[in-house]
């Protein structure tokens, strides 16, 4: 069921163990009952949404190639796609058996706003940052990008070479995005950024002609050109030093609450 691309994820996922079993056996912190040792890591001992299940949650629909491939589209349950893989490889890491793992969708909004969550963890790219670990806690990066501009060929900002070239362009990107917030704070070009509810809409608007280009990470940028905006190209990379790479981290309830053990 599961294709050899997971064996890929292998190393990374046994890194991020480190930093699931210091969620779920850390040191002691608000979140964790007084004397709490430690308590037991098996998969039995920990505090899931669901005993014995591991709650993943994702986004709807989920694009590669982060979930699914040309022939599982929109399916974290076939293992494929580097986030897919990644969490089957890490809930082995855990002990959790391939059957155990349940996947549910989110808003992608939703799911970083304050509040109880109905997941053990989110993973639909989510970039790390100083204002959403206000809310919500994150692992350890699990993979580093930069932001890419998506146009189509003959479109006059195909060759821009610096953010003034694009002052002219009807930019667009999803709501509540990292690449959303480069086109305010760093393109800044002449008229305010489209605003999408997510990529599926994002991407039907330019090729409806109602966007000069989008703004998404690069590997997005590189699926979205080659699968599903015919004529479209990556018009380049951002590379100025406010556009730091982004480091994408699974997302917990604050507190990594799902994963801690509270032993007496």
């Amino acid at each position: 069921m599961f294709n050899s691309r997971r064996s890929l994820m292998k190393l990374v996922a046994a890194l991020l163990a480190l930093s699931f079993v210091a969620a779920a056996c850390g040191d002691a912190d608000d979140d964790v009952a007084s004397g709490d040792d430690g308590g037991s890591c098996d998969v039995a001992d920990l505090n899931l949404i669901t005993a014995g299940t591991l709650t993943v949650a994702t986004g709807e629909p989920a694009f590669p190639p982060w979930v699914g491939d040309d022939n599982n589209f929109d399916s974290p349950e076939s293992g494929t796609g580097y986030e897919a893989s990644l969490v089957y490889a890490l809930a082995a890491e855990m002990g959790f058996a391939e059957g155990d793992v349940v996947w549910i969708r989110t808003d992608f909004n939703s799911a970083v706003a304050p509040g109880a969550k109905d997941f053990d963890f989110n993973i639909q790219q989510y970039s790390i940052n100083d204002e959403r670990d206000e809310v919500v806690d994150f692992s350890d990066p699990y993979y580093t990008t930069r932001q890419a501009l998506v146009t189509f060929a003959d479109s006059e900002y195909s060759g821009a070479g610096s953010h003034g070239d694009l002052s002219g362009a009807q930019l667009g990107a999803a709501i509540g995005t990292t690449s959303l917030d480069f086109i305010e704070d760093e393109i800044q070009p002449d008229s305010d950024a489209s605003v999408y509810d997510d990529n599926s809409a994002l991407t039907a608007a330019m090729d409806a002609g109602q966007i000069d280009g989008l703004v998404v990470d690069l590997p997005t940028a590189y699926f979205l050109t080659a699968a599903v905006l015919d004529g479209a190209v990556i018009a380049g990379q951002f590379s100025s030093a406010a556009a730091e790479p982004d480091n994408f981290g699974m997302l917990f309830a604050d507190g990594n609450s799902r994963l801690r053990q509270s032993c007496a």
